[in-house]
């Protein structure tokens, strides 16, 4: 039987990034973000409503997000669901926590607080390593309705070859 561990989330930061980093010297960046949903109930009045979900980011990764977002920042996420289980040291009571391992990522918005790169992404679970998360000067051309990069062009296309 296929699994499948897949999580995308967009949604904004609920506090400013914690960066620890392991004896090892791998980064580690955690953070909370909050999903709104609005939705209408019984009597026709639209409601609002917050999920509220831990990510956790590693090396690369977790260092450009603790340098360039803040508290309130909308960010795109995509992950993995981890399942952490615990001793309370001081009930010794179990305890369990869901969390989001961040896999990728992509800053959205603008460029508050002059973040460079800003609108960027990243990839790659070994993020970091030999890979460069700097956005390029230029943006390649879009497709008409803002999909993806358009092909570059061939060669030019004079009015008269256009059968139509």
């Amino acid at each position: 039987m296929a699994n499948l561990n897949r999580v995308l989330l967009i949604g904004n930061l609920t506090r400013d990034p914690e960066l620890r980093v392991t004896p090892k010297g791998t980064a580690i960046c955690q953070f909370g973000l909050a999903i709104s949903r609005s939705f209408k109930d019984e009597s026709g009045q639209t409601r609002e409503e917050a999920t509220f979900v831990d990510i956790e980011a590693w090396g690369k990764q977790g260092e450009l997000i603790a340098k360039y977002c803040t508290k309130g920042r909308p960010l795109f996420v995509e992950g993995r669901l981890r399942f952490d289980q615990w001793e309370d040291k001081t009930t010794q009571q179990k305890r369990s926590k869901l969390k989001v391992v961040l896999e990728n990522f992509q800053f959205l918005g603008g460029r508050e607080g002059g973040a460079p790169g800003a609108g960027g992404s990243a990839t790659g679970e070994d993020a970091g390593v030999d890979q460069t998360y700097e956005r390029p000067a230029t943006p390649p051309p879009r497709a008409p309705g803002g999909g993806r990069p358009a092909p570059a062009p061939q060669h030019e296309i004079n009015d008269d070859d256009v059968p139509f």
